[in-house]
């Protein structure tokens, strides 16, 4: 079930919302929380590598990493777009709303695979980190993003309090998705990962959120499905990710 060279390695996992502003960005923030506890449950250790806050309430997006023993392997099922519906907090009509985000993975290479990077390629810029208060919100611009122009790949930190340490794991990160890039260019064809990068929309979610007008989670891929919403938001999300692999290790 985990088999794959890089099942064993720590991951980067992204959330983005989709259209819906206010609403998916919530959207988002309930996500992070339910990855963060199921971290907890499963004594992966998380770390914040970057979080843009919402204009109004959620989160435009977040990065984390996960460490532990086969992190990216249990980690890879829930790369798709999640959907949710519930009454909206925000709708003073209280009338029913539908939300998407997306979720995107990428083991951590190790160090000793080595990225041929010409320097010359990167834009290299600082800024000051954000986040709700705390230790990560610098009053000097101590964030830094790389993109890497020839790709347009993007990669930034903000968790560390000094610019170098920032700049030292944006690296790291920005390796980390050009190999992935390279890896899905190879196996397009039968990646599975490659598969679930669909629009963020209807009819490409992998697992849909039902609170209202009755509570269901279902993960489409499997059929497998619960009425206990409340303990899937909490992180209980092992049976979705195992019976996602097991079939998928099958084809």
């Amino acid at each position: 079930m985990l088999s794959d060279p890089e099942d064993i390695n720590n991951c980067i996992l992204n959330i983005n919302p989709g259209a819906g502003g206010t609403e998916s960005q919530d959207w988002v923030e309930m996500l992070f929380r339910m990855y963060s506890r199921w971290c907890d449950q499963n004594n992966f250790k998380m770390k914040i590598v970057e979080i843009i806050d919402g204009d109004v309430a959620g989160i435009k997006s977040v990065t984390i990493q996960i460490s532990g023993e086969f992190a990216y392997g249990y980690a890879k099922a829930e790369i798709g777009v999640h959907r949710l519906v519930r009454i909206s907090p925000f709708d003073s009509n209280k009338r029913r709303h539908t939300s998407f985000a997306s979720v995107y993975v990428i083991p951590e290479i190790e160090d000793t695979i080595e990225i041929d990077i010409n320097p010359a390629d990167l834009k290299i810029d600082t800024y000051r980190s954000g986040g709700k208060g705390g230790q990560n919100v610098n009053k000097v611009e101590t964030a830094v993003r790389i993109t890497h122009l020839p790709t347009n790949t993007v990669a930034a930190c903000q968790s560390e309090r000094s610019q170098g340490k920032n700049k030292n794991y944006a690296m790291k990160l920005l390796k980390s998705k050009l190999y992935q890039i390279e890896v899905e260019k190879q196996e397009a064809a039968a990646d599975e990962t490659h598969k679930s990068k669909m629009k963020i929309e209807w009819g490409s979610q992998i697992r849909s959120y039902v609170f209202h007008p009755y509570n269901m989670v279902k993960d489409h891929r499997t059929n497998i499905e619960t009425s206990d919403t409340q303990g899937v938001m909490d992180g209980n999300i092992n049976k979705f990710i195992k019976g996602f692999l097991l079939k998928y290790i099958q084809y």
